[in-house]
């Protein structure tokens, strides 16, 4: 059994940073294509940040510059620091998981197999 389980978001002033983490059980994040998606209220998930195979980065334009994707896989987590936040970033983001054989990028978050609960990111103006 597979556990995805995001923490770190809460209300922060546009500006400002936070980390999000994603901690996963029953499985090694090393065998798996990792990425983070979001989704505002109203509008559709989509893809932010994502790692491949070896490891090679993707972002969506909106957060380049501003977000970082990292995982520590002695600590099998996922991580996404973001800074510079601004109030466009509000969303509930996701963590999710896929074994990098089945599928791995950004475009589609039907092809990830393990979510996490999700954890809610309010960015204040």
């Amino acid at each position: 059994v597979v556990l995805v389980e995001e923490s770190g978001g809460g209300l922060v002033q546009a500006g400002g940073s936070l980390e999000l983490s994603c901690a996963v059980s029953g499985a090694a994040i090393s065998n798996y294509c990792m990425a983070w998606f979001r989704q505002p209220p109203g509008k559709e998930r989509e893809g932010v940040a994502g790692l491949d195979y070896d490891g090679t980065t993707s972002y969506v334009d909106s957060v380049k510059g501003r977000f970082t994707i990292s995982q520590d896989n002695a600590k099998n987590t996922l991580y996404l620091q973001m800074n510079s936040l601004k109030p466009e970033d509000t969303a509930v983001y996701y963590c999710a998981a896929v074994p990098c054989r089945d599928y791995y990028g950004l475009e589609d978050p039907r092809k990830y197999r393990y979510w996490g609960q999700g954890t809610q990111v309010t960015v204040s103006s």
